[in-house]
């Protein structure tokens, strides 16, 4: 028997118990054999990328244009390389070390900043800058400072900016550490996934657990001292031993917050899942069994669970923000990022402005193209309604703290609450499970049942198509 302990909340058994009249209580592994199947969108947005559309360069011009001085901005940059292929990856990302191609790329960076730059009427302060990918060590020390000082000379950084990026720790030399420490990085998220030699080299990703260890020591020697770590479960051959000795193996290295995702297998997007031996996926109940048991090493470790699926140690800001209910989801998860407008750089890169979402070309062909030719290299967003403001609230709410008051946000956007009733089809299950509780105006989820945050947050989506196979498993 598996357990869980919520944050303050007794011990919830994973299989069907009896109350004291003799019923059946529906209980985690009951739930997670009856929604574990169905796919959602894990909500870094809404609507979500895939209700995107055409969205013309003049638009976004405008729209950042329209960006005031005294907005908080935040940046992401996309990096989208990486050495070799792990064939678990959803991400966009291209496998190189061709040193020509990734100049060619900061190149364009350097050139999309500056496009940028001509289009903003104001400066923004930067409060916060995260680089992902791929791997953005990929383009080296080098391209990265060159990247930092472009937006330096654009851009005004808060004193107390984070600035944040994405790491293997296979490709972490003493020259890149140094040169973070030297630009100011204050963060680092190091992908881990499993330390289980079988399920490493089942995803293509064999990396010895001194490799993560070295890079964790040299990083905080450097003074880079807030540290995550990332942890995937439901890998091929993985078990619920392994994902303890996993949550085991990362709490030894002390990490300020880990993220703890559930692997998702879409082989119709990504071709090269076809790769890993999918016999060898573990099924729903032992994906859920999987998490919890993570779940429980972390939150025993003193770990607070942070929504869906991050854990914080309690004096973390993002601990803090969750306790104050000032936590926030954006396209890179939870975040403290309390900015009012996202501005993307690089291919697939997403912002989010007042006005709605932009995502630049996926393809490098297009965004080469359209950066060379002086056009802001936009693909396709969307611009965002009034309905749709209030339920990203709503979604954010539920996906950040599992509740959300319909009052309380039509009050906040000045709105007629009774727009913003869920799907009634959708919630009645969750509601008769007991995995949404509600008096009509106030939703929660509890606790032990955060796993399935996701399809509580569906309820509120108008755009969602369940017979869409583009989502992951809802756990």
């Amino acid at each position: 028997m598996s357990i869980i302990r919520g944050l303050g909340e007794p011990l919830v058994e994973w299989r069907i118990l009896a109350n004291d009249e003799g019923a059946d209580m529906a209980t985690s592994t009951a739930l997670a054999l009856r929604y574990g199947e169905q796919k959602v969108p894990r909500y870094t947005s809404y609507p979500t990328a895939p209700h995107f559309h055409e969205l013309n360069a003049r638009t976004y011009r405008q729209w950042l244009e329209a960006l005031q001085g005294d907005a908080r901005l935040s940046l992401y940059i996309h990096i989208p390389f990486c050495n070799e292929l792990c064939w678990y990856c959803g991400c966009a990302t291209t496998i190189t070390q061709n040193r020509t191609r990734l100049d060619a790329y900061t190149h364009l960076l350097l050139d999309e900043i500056r496009l940028v730059d001509r289009a903003l009427t104001e400066r923004p302060e930067v409060v916060h800058l995260h680089l992902g990918g791929g791997t953005p060590s990929a383009i080296g020390g080098a391209g990265l400072s060159r990247v930092l000082d472009a937006l330096r000379q654009v851009f005004p950084f808060a004193p107390n900016a984070e600035l944040a990026l994405e790491l293997d720790p296979r490709t972490v030399e003493d020259a890149l550490v140094k040169t973070l420490a030297a630009k100011g990085f204050t963060r680092a998220s190091l992908g881990v996934q499993s330390f289980d030699d079988r399920v490493q080299k089942a995803i293509n990703r064999v990396q010895p657990e001194d490799v993560t260890r070295a890079t964790v020591t040299r990083l905080r020697a450097a003074g880079i001292r807030g540290l995550n770590l990332d942890l995937i479960y439901g890998l091929p051959h993985q078990t619920e031993a392994i994902c303890r000795d996993d949550a085991r193996k990362s709490l030894a290295l002390a990490p300020d917050r880990l993220a703890v995702f559930g692997y998702a297998h879409v082989p119709q997007m990504r071709k090269h899942q076809l790769l890993l031996p999918e016999d060898a996926l573990p099924d729903s109940l032992e994906r859920a069994a999987q998490f919890e048991a993570i779940c429980e090493e972390l939150v025993d470790a003193g770990y607070v669970r942070i929504g869906l699926d991050h854990f914080a140690r309690p004096d973390d800001p993002m601990a803090l923000a969750a306790e104050a209910g000032t936590l926030h989801r954006n396209f890179q998860g939870y975040t403290t990022d309390p900015a009012d407008a996202l501005i993307g750089l690089g291919t697939t890169a997403i912002g989010s402005l007042p006005q709605g979402y932009a995502q630049n070309h996926a393809h490098m062909s297009d965004y080469r193209k359209a950066v060379l030719a002086g056009e802001l290299p936009v693909a396709k967003g969307r611009p965002v309604t009034v309905d749709d403001l209030a339920r990203r609230r709503i979604i954010e709410l539920i996906m950040c703290g599992g509740a959300v008051d319909l009052d309380d946000v039509g009050r906040e956007l000045g709105l007629d609450a009774t727009r913003l009733a869920p799907n009634d089809e959708r919630l009645a299950g969750l509601v008769a499970d007991g995995v949404v509780t509600t008096d009509g105006r106030h939703y929660e989820v509890p606790r032990e049942h955060w796993s399935l945050l996701r399809l509580a947050a569906a309820a509120f989506d108008t755009y969602l198509d369940l017979g869409a196979d583009r989502h992951s498993r809802a756990v």
